[in-house]
């Protein structure tokens, strides 16, 4: 199963992409509206707007051996500690040997920001990026019907 936090996600076409070339399920969370599909292999969520709202859904169902994408380092941290595979956007895996250090710098990140000695201005999403993201989900999502296939299960 894929999970993919979807607000504001740039990359829900390639995930359509891979996600069709390998008969995975994809479930869109989102505190808003997301476009139907007739595709019985894509669900949407829409949860409250409270805060962490899709993230504590995620969270709440994402296990060892689903890919999540998410740009929300929190969300991955509970991830990656399920066994999920964990991807941001920008193609960057989030795993059990990096995850200390991204919280860690996001930490730091919020706290320099909050004293005025960062502006935390993000770089602007690039065509590398959406390239480096395919090659990085196509590759998780892989290894995740890899190990489905392994354990006898459905991917």
């Amino acid at each position: 199963m894929i999970y993919v936090d979807a607000d504001a996600c740039p990359v829900k076409p390639e995930i359509l992409k891979v996600a069709e070339r390998l008969s995975l399920e994809v479930t869109f969370v989102a505190n808003s509206g997301l476009r139907p599909s007739r595709d019985p292999m894509i669900h949407n969520v829409i949860v409250s707007n409270a805060f962490d709202a899709a993230d504590n859904w995620i969270a709440e169902r994402a296990g060892a051996g689903d890919v999540v994408v998410t740009a929300d380092v929190p969300l991955a941290v509970r991830c990656v500690a399920t066994g999920a595979f964990v991807s941001r956007p920008t193609g960057r895996v989030f795993d059990e040997t990096n995850i200390g250090m991204a919280s860690a710098m996001r930490d730091l990140g919020s706290h320099l920001r909050e004293t005025g000695e960062s502006k935390g201005y993000n770089a602007a999403f690039s065509p590398k990026d959406r390239s480096r993201f395919l090659e990085t989900f196509d590759r998780l999502c892989r290894r995740a019907k890899s190990l489905a296939a392994e354990a006898g299960g459905q991917p």
